[in-house]
């Protein structure tokens, strides 16, 4: 009966009513204790005098409590913004007694010593004083203590293992609040942890704060501690991998708050606290390119993107279809991938596009198109990249990469499209596959065109590895997590740069409104990381452990694999653009004579020509090309 009561007295839907009177009532007790401990007085004197004052004290209390509004506040959810509104609400009450008494004092008691309200306004400022502290005192103790009875009585929460919070200031104390608040979980939090060292040794709510040094395994497993939340305000990539790396080995789950921005407004809640993912770890600050320039490069024009169903092609689409474009045309020869990003789009309320399955080495089909849909901004991002499948099939990478490309490039500037912003790829820097040497040699045929003055404006991005795209590492790592392992791993000194997709496609964007054509923008990618140590890093965050739990197998670099990846070629440098994350690639010369040749070659006689052939011209195109791994090696010994 008791634990039915409590609820419906603390719940959400209490009566405002009923909390108002509750209210009044540790008013009046508090003005009675303020006169016992001034005059120590008689119970005569509290029935004759103190009864008809209490009239005066509850009439001016409910309307303080009720302009404040104390009595709309949720009892179990007692916080600092509800015992700040209480002492507002008393401080207003003090201050129209006090008033009120000294008008008394002032007008009524000396020629009306008798009259009934003079009595009633005949009250000492000490006594005022007094009840001013012990309400605030009693009120805010009673709402604490009704909160602490109600979670003891009603709770039906589960009991969880202990957990640190990593973050002694501001948001780790909101944090804690979140934990104690909510009303499905019991969290033990066992200590606060700080690098700061003037907060070390102090306490927050009776809860220690300990420095990162006493966060040993020892202390781990004596206090049966299984997750750390960090809440840390604007913590950098860096700061968070050491952070996360101090606990790898601890078998404990790592936990992290959002960004302040996304709940400073509604304050934070337990739904928001979650698992730390990967794509924080990555050693690299997330660039934010915000131009407004772009919506006024493609506002009111038909733009046209080619790959559209893929990792890049389709969040390109996601982004651009929220600018006041005309229409956007989506190409793509995946169907069942094109039939969903069309499904997506019309899901998120756009009309404005229009879906085509179709295969960019069909030259006069792509001529139909463009001379029908009239594009006038066309991105390109349509590539075959999985490097060890175009080492087997470099018939494949070459009548995609480079013809494809060439159909897309010779519609543009054919059917006088404005600009041509074509995605490459950090492998297409000194090449060591096909599938790299064939984006090196779209680039190289871009650069052609933009010589050749044009009126259409060739741009080329280049950048590295994208989260979640088909095939990266980080989801096969998590596909074979899920199965048990072993990850597989090329070698255990492989490195890669990594970048969001979200950013990768923004950077596309900006490069279509820089430059006068011809550039090569290179990004800023940060560092690059170590995929051996990715992989730890996904393991434990995963709430396993290396090696007892999961295991990392080596299994050789694969055919035309690097072990390390850059953004510049050899002989290129670097030029400095507006933006501080953005370069401009100087290019190499290029013989432009030899891969129109080459090219001329691939188009007339690429279905004679075998695969060694075929790779032999595309070294000749690209002289930077030199295989590894890769049985086109002894290509190179003849050089």
């Amino acid at each position: 009966m008791l634990k039915i009561l409590l609820k419906k007295l603390l719940s959400k839907s209490a009566s405002k009513w009923l909390i108002l009177s509750i209210d009044l009532v540790i008013l009046s007790i508090s003005y009675f204790f303020a006169h016992i401990i001034r005059f120590n007085l008689t119970i005569d004197y509290f029935i004759k005098t103190m009864i008809m004052q209490l009239f005066v004290v509850i009439i001016i209390g409910a309307f303080s409590f009720w302009i404040v509004g104390t009595n709309k506040s949720t009892i179990r959810h007692t916080g600092d913004r509800d015992v700040l509104n209480i002492v507002y609400s008393i401080a207003l009450y003090s201050t129209i007694l006090l008033l009120a008494v000294n008008l008394n004092n002032k007008y009524i008691l000396p020629f009306f010593d008798l009259n009934l309200i003079s009595k009633l306004f005949d009250i000492p400022n000490s006594i005022i004083l007094l009840h001013f502290f012990i309400s605030i005192i009693v009120l805010v103790y009673s709402r604490f203590l009704f909160r602490t009875i109600y979670l003891a009585a009603t709770s039906d929460r589960v009991i969880i293992h202990p957990i640190l919070i990593f973050g002694a200031g501001e948001a780790g104390i909101i944090t804690y609040n979140a934990l104690t608040k909510d009303t499905k979980y019991n969290y033990d939090v066992v200590a606060f942890i700080d690098d700061n060292t003037n907060k070390v040794g102090k306490k927050i709510n009776g809860i220690p704060i300990l420095a990162t040094t006493k966060i040993t395994k020892a202390y781990i497993d004596g206090n049966n501690i299984k997750e750390v939340i960090i809440s840390t305000n604007n913590i950098g990539s860096s700061r968070l991998i050491e952070i996360t790396d101090q606990f790898l080995d601890f078998d404990i789950k790592i936990k992290t708050i959002p960004a302040l921005s996304n709940w400073i407004d509604e304050g934070l809640s337990m739904s928001q606290i979650k698992d730390i993912n990967i794509d924080d770890l990555l050693d690299r600050d997330v660039i934010d390119i915000n131009n407004p320039i772009v919506k006024k490069e493609v506002e009111n024009k038909i733009v046209m993107v080619t790959g559209a169903a893929g990792s890049i092609g389709s969040e390109l689409c996601r982004q651009l279809i929220n600018y006041p474009i005309s229409k956007l045309i989506l190409i793509d020869n995946s169907e069942s991938s094109l039939y969903n990003l069309e499904q997506d789009l019309h899901l998120s309320g756009h009309s404005n596009f229009v879906a085509i399955v179709s295969d960019i080495r069909d030259k006069k089909n792509m001529q139909k198109l463009f001379s029908k849909l009239t594009p006038q901004k066309v991105y390109h991002a349509a590539a075959y990249k999985h490097v060890p499948l175009m080492e087997i099939s470099p018939y494949e990478a070459v009548c995609v990469n480079i013809l494809g490309t060439k159909n897309i490039a010779d519609c543009s500037v054919e059917f006088g499209v404005q600009s041509f912003v074509m995605v490459s790829t950090d492998k297409a820097v000194n090449p060591t596959n096909v599938m790299g040497a064939t984006k090196r040699a779209a680039e190289m045929y871009i650069s052609y065109l933009s010589e050749n003055k044009n009126n259409t404006k060739f741009t080329i991005t280049r950048f590295g590895n994208v989260l979640g795209s088909n095939g990266s590492v980080i989801p096969l790592f998590k596909k074979q997590i899920n199965q048990g392992g072993p990850l597989s791993l090329t070698h255990p000194e492989i490195t890669r740069f990594f970048m969001t997709i979200p950013e990768a496609c923004s950077l596309v964007l900006e490069a279509g409104t820089m430059g006068k054509g011809g550039e090569i923008y290179i990004f800023d990618m940060g560092n690059s990381i170590k995929i051996f140590d990715l992989a730890k890093r996904m393991i434990a965050l995963s709430g396993l452990n290396y090696p007892n739990d999961i295991e990392i197998e080596i299994i050789g670099l694969r055919p035309g694999e690097k072990l390390h990846e850059e953004l510049l070629a050899n002989g290129e440098n670097s030029q400095e653009t507006h933006h501080d994350k953005i370069l401009i690639a100087k290019n190499n010369s290029i013989n432009f004579l030899k891969i129109k040749n080459i090219i001329n070659t691939y188009l007339n006689e690429i279905e004679d020509l075998t695969n060694l052939k075929i790779v032999e011209l595309l070294k000749l195109m690209v002289p930077e090309f030199i295989s590894n791994n890769s049985k086109f090696e002894k290509l190179d010994d003849k050089k």
